[in-house]
């Protein structure tokens, strides 16, 4: 009599070990991107150049490996932008104050206005015209001042020390130190004759051969 086959208990069938980890983050993509955190890093003090090769080279090493750190490296970018806008926004500014106050236009020397600073010759027999400039940045002479002087009927040598006087005098209250005792020249450009309410005579100060460097305004030279 033939023995029927062992009874084998009945287990279900087990995957393979490996399939238990399918779709379970290896370490490695566990781990933020390093290159995504330099990016943000370098974007936050406006490192924008930086910023955006980092972030770049983040985004394809986060392809390939599969690792965390898109939402820095797209925040990155988003920051770098923004820097971008804002020194954008600041040089139109900057362009557009340039602009209104005329620096780098050519003017006639009688149409310089009261604070404004001026490139020229100012060692010139005749100066007829001058280049607005930025105070801030070198540059030769600056109107300090006009003021009021009846010159009509004087002879040159005469309105030359009437001129002078009133220039003088307002030089010490502009620069705070006397004209006789500061080591800047004074000039000055008859605008008129007559005597003005707004001032008929424009004052100037400079130092031939040297270049200024800010306003003069209380600078104690």
């Amino acid at each position: 009599m033939t023995q029927p086959p062992p009874i084998q208990p009945a287990r279900p069938s087990l995957p393979p070990a490996e399939s238990w980890l399918a779709g379970v983050p290896t370490p490695a993509q566990q781990r933020q991107d390093r290159y995504a955190i330099a990016a943000l890093v370098t974007s936050l003090p406006g490192l924008v150049p930086v910023a955006v090769v980092l972030a770049g080279i983040a985004l394809r090493r986060i392809k390939r490996t599969g690792s965390r750190g898109k939402r820095l490296a797209y925040g990155a970018f988003v920051i770098s932008l923004c820097w971008m806008i804002a020194i954008g926004v600041a040089v139109a500014l900057g362009l557009y104050g340039e602009r209104r106050a005329g620096i780098g236009r050519t003017v006639a020397i009688s149409e310089v206005a009261v604070q404004q600073c001026f490139d020229a010759d100012l060692d010139a027999d005749t100066l007829l015209v001058v280049r607005i400039a930025d105070c801030a940045v070198a540059h030769t002479g600056e109107a300090y001042a006009k003021v009021r002087a009846n010159l009509a009927g004087l002879s040159a040598e005469d309105k030359e020390t009437v001129a002078t006087q009133q220039c003088a005098t307002a030089f010490g209250d502009f620069v705070g130190k006397p004209y006789e005792q500061s080591d800047l020249d004074m000039y000055y450009v008859v605008l008129e004759d007559r005597a003005i309410a707004d001032g008929n005579v424009l004052c100037l100060v400079g130092m031939p051969g040297n270049h200024l460097t800010g306003s003069m305004r209380g600078s104690q030279r």
